[in-house]
């Protein structure tokens, strides 16, 4: 056995724990380039933590998912304040939008030197600046993970910079900071969570400690997501969200993911969708299939039995089997109103441009068996 296990230098997990950021940032910079969602009225409290504990802020928002020229503008705006500090406030979007940023900020060259697929894929040479990510969604795990995904539209494609340097040096996760999360972004960002623990829990690139990692976060995010959605001042959900986004996070960045990703980075180059609206849209169908070609040519593998541990984890039965955890996922998927992928534009002229660039993903590598094109092409048909 021989696995590595790498996360953030720091991880503050707990209702309130927003009150520390001055402090906390003052230790590692006197000047900060804090990265922000469309409104940065939300950071009001961590700026005034900020300027209370003496260090100068700059800010620049992310409007939406981040591209290469987005990363691009925010280093610049970081040298032309000279930050040395670089502090994201926000969901997924921000903090890798701020990973990109602080990695960008001293690293010479061309992004392209160093982004996988379209890039030259080349290792940082240097340290990113200090980073803390402070994380509002309970989502995509990303204070935690060691790539930043950056959108290609030249490329239509995501992609990502990645580096084990590039790991935060401080995330700081308050649940509080969810509580006003809107019902839809607490169910995509919610299912995305869900699927970054079930997804390093099958992979054949799993280990004993993401293993236990992935357990802890199904059964939180099992028994509290429908709540949270339902009744979002629920603090105790709120809470066992924010632990298993922070889960996924550790699990993805020390395992592998699945199909769902692997379909999920391509499909948000080609077309206009939340990331965790997409996974949450393929997460059951990948499921089954992945459940059938196992049985179907690997009935001893490893993976059938997981797949078995997570319906148990989900259900709380303990005579649940995979295909019961797979109606359990269907069933929330549905309840929570998630809109098929033809709502963003799939049809079925997309498929085979979509299956190629999925197939060569990294994701789809980390997923349990190999899946042929029919059987891709069978969970897109499921998912529109």
């Amino acid at each position: 056995m021989r696995f590595e296990f790498a996360t953030a230098a720091r991880i503050i997990f707990g209702e309130g724990t927003l009150a520390e950021a001055g402090a906390l940032a003052a230790g590692l910079g006197r000047r900060a380039l804090v990265v922000t969602g469309r409104s940065a009225e939300r950071a009001a409290p961590l700026l005034a933590r900020l300027d209370a504990a003496g260090v100068a802020c700059e800010i620049f928002a992310v409007a939406h998912e981040p591209t290469v020229e987005l990363a691009l503008q925010g280093t610049q705006a970081a040298r032309d304040q000279g930050a040395d500090l670089v502090i994201a406030f926000g969901g997924g979007s921000v903090i890798d939008a701020g990973k990109a940023i602080a990695a960008l900020l001293s690293n010479p060259g061309d992004p392209f030197d160093y982004l996988e697929v379209i890039g030259r894929g080349r290792p940082l040479p240097n340290a990113p600046a200090p980073f803390i990510a402070i994380p509002t969604t309970a989502g995509t795990g990303s204070e935690v993970t060691r790539n930043a995904v950056l959108a290609s539209p030249e490329h239509r494609v995501k992609v990502s910079l990645r580096s084990p340097l590039m790991l935060p040096a401080i995330a700081l996760v308050d649940p509080e900071l969810t509580y006003s999360l809107p019902p839809t972004l607490t169910a995509y960002t919610g299912l995305d969570a869900l699927t970054q623990v079930i997804e390093p829990f099958v992979t054949p690139a799993a280990n004993p400690l993401t293993d236990a990692i992935c357990r802890e976060g199904i059964t939180r995010a099992g028994r509290a997501l429908r709540r949270a959605v339902m009744r979002g001042d629920d603090a105790e959900a709120r809470a066992d969200m924010a632990c298993a986004s922070l889960c996924g996070g550790l699990a993805l960045a020390n395992a592998r993911l699945g199909a769902v990703h692997g379909f999920a980075g391509p499909f948000g180059g080609m077309f206009d969708a939340p990331h965790g609206a997409i996974c949450a849209a393929l997460l059951p169908h990948v499921m089954a299939a992945n459940v059938a070609a196992l049985r179907a040519r690997a009935p001893g593998h490893p993976s059938l039995r997981r797949y078995d541990e997570i319906a148990r984890l989900l259900t709380c039965d303990e005579r649940a089997s995979a295909d019961e955890g797979i109606a359990w996922v269907r069933d929330l998927v549905t309840d929570l109103g998630v809109p098929g992928l033809a709502s963003y534009g799939l049809d079925e002229a997309a498929f085979a441009a979509l299956i190629a660039a999925a197939e060569r993903s990294s994701s789809m590598k980390g997923n349990p068996i190999a899946l042929r094109d029919d059987e891709l092409r069978a969970i897109l048909m499921r998912a529109l």
